[in-house]
């Protein structure tokens, strides 16, 4: 197990960026737009991919 369990910038902004997608997602499914729906699916995927990119940018764990 890492020693910092995750507490660096990327794994934050990659955190971040998911609950927001999921709270936007959330909100489409109850208002029922599926637009704003899969706006929230595509933040949800985009985290992942905004955690690696800074990850190897340096500002993550290795």
């Amino acid at each position: 197990m890492a020693a910092n369990h995750g507490s660096t910038p990327a794994a934050w902004a990659a955190v971040v960026t998911c609950l927001i997608g999921f709270t936007v997602g959330s909100v489409g499914l109850v208002v029922d737009n599926w637009t704003v729906f899969w706006v929230g699916v595509a933040l949800v995927l985009v985290s992942g991919i905004v955690g690696k990119v800074m990850q190897a940018m340096g500002m993550g764990a290795r």
